[in-house]
C-alpha cells in the first residue's frame, strides 16, 4: 500500500477566480485525481492544508504517510514551526517529500535544504520546454522526452539557490531566454526528496498529462525503501549469529 497526503495551503483557490476555474476542487483535488487514475494499486491518498488542525500533518497523519507532497505559495510563514519540524523528522526517517513550483520557499524544503532556495522569476505567461538530462531515471519513465512543453507557464530562472541536487533530471528554457534546473532529487536522512517546478496557480498545468506522469512517477520514486521506518532503531541482539571463537 503506498500511501499518499498532499498538502496545499489552499488560499489562492479562495481568493481568485480564475484558479477556482482551473482546480474547482482546490489543487491538491487535482492532484489527487490524477494520481488515483496514474499509480497502481493498491494506494491511499488523503488531502489537507493550512486551515486543518495542525495543518492536517499530525504525528499519526505523518507516520501513515510514506509520500508527502507540498504545495504553497502565500503563506509559508504561517506554517507552524512545529509542524515542519515533526514533517522533517520524518523525511530523515524516510517519508518521501515532492516539493512542487513554489515549495521551493517553504519552510519544509528550506530547512531540508539548509539554503534559503531563492531563484529568478518572471509571471508573463511565457512558453516553457522541459529537456530530458537523465531519460534512464525512473522519474522519466513513460513520457515522451521531445514533448514536456507548455504553451503557458511562470519562468523559474538561475541562479536557484539549492545546493548541488544528487540528480538533475531536467532543465527548462523559457521564451525570455532563461533556464531552470526543474526537476532534481536529494536525499535527506533515510528520505528520498523530489523538487518539480511546473505548477503557477494561474495556469491549468497540474490537468497536463505529461506534468501528471512526471508527478506520480516521483511518488512512486520517492516511497520509503525501508518495509517500516517505525521499526528501525537499536536491537539487541542476544544470540550472535555466527558462533564466538575466543
Amino acid at each position: 500500500m503506498l500511501r499518499i497526503t498532499i498538502w496545499n495551503e489552499g488560499l489562492h483557490e479562495l481568493q481568485n477566480e480564475t484558479v477556482r476555474g482551473h482546480y474547482p476542487d482546490r489543487i491538491d483535488g487535482c492532484l489527487a485525481n490524477a494520481l488515483a487514475r496514474r499509480l497502481p494499486q493498491p494506494h491511499s491518498i488523503r488531502r489537507c492544508g493550512l486551515d486543518d488542525p495542525e495543518h492536517g500533518l499530525s504525528q499519526d497523519v505523518l507516520a501513515d504517510t510514506d509520500v508527502l507532497l507540498w504545495w504553497g505559495h502565500l503563506a509559508h510563514d504561517r506554517v507552524d514551526d512545529r509542524v515542519v519540524q515533526a514533517a522533517k523528522e520524518h523525511v530523515l526517517d524516510g517519508m518521501g517529500l515532492i516539493a512542487l513550483h513554489s515549495a521551493h520557499a517553504s519552510k519544509l524544503f528550506q530547512s531540508l535544504m539548509g539554503t534559503g532556495c531563492m531563484l529568478r522569476w518572471r509571471d508573463s505567461g511565457e512558453r516553457e520546454r522541459m529537456s530530458v538530462i537523465d531519460p534512464g531515471h525512473p522519474i522519466m519513465a513513460g513520457l515522451d522526452h521531445q514533448r514536456m512543453t507548455l504553451d503557458i507557464s511562470e519562468m523559474y530562472g538561475e541562479p536557484f539557490d539549492i545546493p548541488p541536487p544528487d540528480e538533475l533530471l531536467a532543465i527548462s528554457w523559457f521564451a525570455g531566454g532563461e533556464v531552470f534546473r526543474s526537476c532534481c532529487t536529494f536525499r535527506r536522512g533515510y528520505g528520498r526528496i523530489v523538487y518539480f517546478s511546473p505548477g503557477h496557480e494561474l495556469y491549468p498545468i497540474y490537468h497536463v498529462p505529461w506534468v501528471q506522469q512526471v508527478i506520480s512517477n516521483a511518488c512512486l520514486w520517492a516511497r520509503p525503501s525501508w518495509p517500516d521506518r517505525r521499526s528501525r532503531g537499536a536491537v539487541h541482539v542476544p544470540q550472535p549469529t555466527e558462533p564466538v571463537i575466543l
